[in-house]
């Protein structure tokens, strides 16, 4: 006998309250067809989501369109230079206008029968219709968009969650990065075998990252923990903090995580979905590359290399690395119980040159092959957790305290406590 949705919500709410702190989560929350409903609307409806960057819309009517919770979300540049987004859907029979994931449109077309819309979504022909039919009522709807520092966020909600305590957090860290004057240098598509939550899981925390990462480890200090920070490695950090402060200041820039171990986050407690923070690299690395080479034209406002990783963080779909040299964003989209698409976007000053001031095989690799691993364990931890042998096992205090925040934030979130 089929449940009803009440008695589907009575059951998630009983196992988020049997959860117990400091393990992990039931299996119940990877495989319940009516857990990735709920999420559904508690995050990725009501959430702000990372849909790409600014840069992949600089001239007027240049588009793309995010893909997300069964919604085509049409992101648009409008001729007075600001940033649309709206539900790529006809309102007369409600075909799917833009056909093409980007492109470039003078007036959006419906193919189906040529209603036509102009680029801030007014219907302004639609014919057959008659001459005293009244198009104001039919303007495309719109999405709730914002725009910082060459990150472009939407909301399917009503009302979304407060975005200015988010921008308020990263427009000064983004400020000298000049994400708003990049270009992409690459775009690589994954489908990862994995639930939504599996992939934040193993990004929240490095427990994995000295046999899986080999690249990563050599260029980072947040491998390190409480339990396994030498007085060597407490030396060498110390070191590559105090040569880089002095040279930092001169650019009007400061490290905020200097620390062993990966920054907190998120703050379940006050429902803190979004982090930003510059760190230092290891001596001798100035980018993450792969030796650490600055391999393109510094971004942004930067006048020399050594300006450490810029870091950032926005649940449920972002996170970001920065170099002085390139930057990379991760976003995420759910595809269901069992798989998660990822978006991952390299970006480069607008005016470099590909094979003249950067190569791709330079700029590429340290994160493709990062990602690549992690999507392999992703994977497995996937396959682990269906099976009927799994059982909720304890998280690390020392290395795994962000994984144990993202889950009391997931639970407070869709049990409706923040």
């Amino acid at each position: 006998m089929r449940q009803s949705n009440a008695q589907h919500q009575q059951q998630i709410s009983d196992r988020i309250a049997a959860h117990r702190p400091g393990m992990t989560l039931d299996r119940f929350f990877y495989l319940d067809e009516a857990v990735y409903q709920a999420e559904l609307d508690a995050f990725w409806r009501s959430g702000w989501l990372f849909a790409g960057h600014t840069c992949q819309i600089s001239a007027p009517g240049d588009y793309f369109v995010y893909r997300v919770a069964g919604d085509e979300i049409l992101i648009l540049r409008h001729d007075d230079g600001s940033i649309r987004a709206m539900h790529n859907v006809c309102r007369h029979r409600g075909s799917t206008l833009c056909q093409e994931p980007a492109g470039h449109v003078g007036r959006i077309v419906c193919p189906y029968h040529q209603w036509t819309y102009a680029r801030d979504g007014q219907l302004v022909a639609c014919r057959g219709m008659g001459d005293e039919f009244d198009k104001s009522p039919y303007r495309l709807k719109p999405v709730h968009v914002e725009e910082l520092g060459g990150l472009v966020y939407v909301s399917l909600a009503d009302e979304p969650w407060p975005f200015n305590a988010a921008r308020a957090e990263f427009a000064p860290q983004l400020a000298p990065q000049g994400l708003e004057r990049a270009k992409v240098a690459k775009i690589v598509d994954y489908t990862i075998p994995a639930n939504w939550k599996l992939v934040w899981e193993n990004n929240r925390e490095c427990y994995h990252c000295n046999v899986n990462h080999p690249q990563y480890i050599k260029a980072n200090f947040d491998h390190y923990n409480a339990d396994d920070t030498t007085e060597r490695v407490r030396r060498a950090i110390a070191t590559a903090t105090s040569k880089q402060e002095g040279r930092w200041a001169a650019q009007g820039l400061a490290a905020t995580h200097t620390a062993t171990g990966m920054c907190v986050f998120p703050d379940a407690a006050n429902n803190i979905w979004f982090a930003a923070n510059r760190t230092p690299l290891v001596e001798g690395y100035v980018s993450e590359t792969m030796d650490g080479r600055q391999v393109a034209p510094l971004m942004g406002d930067y006048q020399a290399a050594d300006v450490g990783t810029l870091r950032m963080r926005t649940l449920p779909n972002f996170w970001n690395h920065s170099s002085c040299d390139h930057s990379v964003s991760t976003r995420l989209t759910p595809l269901g119980q069992f798989a998660t698409e990822a978006r991952v976007i390299w970006l480069v000053d607008r005016d470099a040159q590909e094979g003249v001031d950067y190569r791709l095989e330079d700029i590429m690799p340290f994160w493709q092959l990062t990602s690549e691993q992690d999507w392999k364990l992703c994977e497995l931890a996937q396959r682990g957790v269906a099976s009927s042998g799994y059982q909720p096992g304890p998280l690390s205090p020392v290395k795994e305290y962000n994984v144990m925040g993202f889950l009391k934030w997931y639970l407070d979130v869709l049990g409706g406590r923040s």
